[in-house]
């Protein structure tokens, strides 16, 4: 099992705009072969803050997911939404921690 951990700042004023642009990418997202887990967690203390918290049942899952249309097409919506920079890890679960 993977686990994706993406971070985002929204550009001021931009942060509603951004969460219901992401809302239409979750629920696509949410019904994608290999998809365990897609959650959409926005920042209590920081209001320009989100993180996607993703996990994925294997490569070819989450390969497939960053290559689809709803992914890309969130991509290119969000960019006049988003600060310069953000990161994404990739992480493996490690067998018997789940």
């Amino acid at each position: 099992m993977l686990v994706v951990i993406a971070s985002y700042s929204a550009k001021p004023g931009k942060r509603q705009e951004l969460v219901n642009l992401a809302k239409g990418c979750v629920e696509q997202t949410r019904r994608e072969a290999g998809c365990l887990s897609y959650r959409l967690c926005l920042d209590s203390d920081n209001d320009t803050d989100f993180v996607f918290v993703e996990e994925w049942a294997d490569d070819a899952a989450l390969d497939a997911h960053l290559k689809s249309a709803h992914l890309q097409a969130f991509r290119d919506a969000r960019a006049d939404l988003v600060q310069p920079g953000g990161e994404v890890k990739r992480l493996t679960v490690t067998p018997g921690a789940k």
